[in-house]
């Protein structure tokens, strides 16, 4: 690809969504946005960039973004955020928002819904924790195509097998030819919506809990600050937030702290809370269970 056509696709790749695009990525154009180019009846990779070059139509825009936006995911990715999540913010959150007895969830970037529904399971398995509350977790992502894989509920055996314990595929999934179907009981606990992270992200109103895992690192500095002030905006005083192993708050924004000793998780700076309340009700973790074999 000519460094000038590189460039034209790194700035609208910027101002669109965020994403960084380095020279090393480069193979990523020719390998996602061939099929793009073939689907509008482009002759050529080429032929696509001059027409964006142009009055691009903006669906052509939006499916070249959607291409280009990364959705690798599985469920119950890197596993300790959500033993995190189980053991420690779960019991905080019982004990924290008893009188109001519901609990907010943003998913950012959530892809084709594995984080979500990992999270839904969770609570699912310990729900004597809850009774008569009300769950809302909140994913949103870029593309509209990934939405509707994740809304589907309906994930191969490649997907399953990926993270996924044995004993909560056969409880909450059944299988449909050669693909699994997540139960309608999970499938109703997530609401998905198209949502742009360099928006604001006031309209969508508050969370106890926040998960923008494996997002940030796609980003120049200046947006991660945005991404992350915007969060402090949205987030409980005493919520908390989930970063992927590979990113931190550290040296773009103070109005966040780490927890000690819980790589990944981050409260507002100033809310003075720690994660001092026992574990789970005492049935077995879910996470402590068998994975699916590939």
């Amino acid at each position: 690809m000519r460094i000038g056509d590189f460039d034209f696709y790194r700035e609208l790749l910027i101002g669109k969504s965020g994403l960084v695009l380095t020279p090393d990525k480069c193979y990523l154009l020719d390998s996602r946005l061939t099929p793009v180019a073939k689907k509008w009846g482009y002759p050529s990779l080429d032929a696509m960039t001059i027409a964006l070059r142009g009055v691009a139509d903006r669906k052509l825009v939006t499916d070249v973004v959607e291409a280009m936006t990364t959705n690798e995911t599985s469920f119950f990715r890197d596993k300790r955020p959500f033993e995190l999540f189980e053991k420690h913010v779960l019991p905080y959150l019982a004990k924290t928002r008893a009188s109001k007895r519901s609990i907010r969830i943003w998913c950012a970037a959530s892809s084709s819904g594995q984080e979500p529904y990992s999270l839904g399971m969770i609570l699912k398995e310990n729900d004597r924790m809850f009774p008569g509350w009300r769950f809302d977790i909140h994913a949103t992502d870029i593309s509209n195509e990934i939405l509707d894989h994740a809304r589907a509920g309906l994930y191969t055996q490649f997907e399953v097998q990926r993270g996924l314990p044995i004993q909560l595929l056969l409880k909450y999934f059944t299988q449909q030819g050669e693909k699994w179907q997540l139960s309608d009981a999970v499938r109703k606990m997530v609401r998905f919506e198209n949502f742009n992270l360099l928006e604001s992200l006031k309209p969508l109103g508050q969370f106890d809990v926040v998960f923008c895992r494996n997002v940030l690192i796609y980003f120049d500095e200046k947006t991660k600050r945005k991404v992350l002030e915007g969060i402090t905006e949205i987030l409980a005083p005493d919520g908390f937030l989930f970063l992927g192993g590979a990113e931190t708050v550290l040296g773009i924004t103070d109005r966040f702290k780490p927890m000690p000793n819980q790589r990944g998780l981050y409260v507002l700076s100033g809310s003075g809370h720690s994660l001092d309340t026992p574990g789970t009700s005492g049935q077995s973790s879910p996470l402590a269970q068998t994975r699916v074999s590939p």
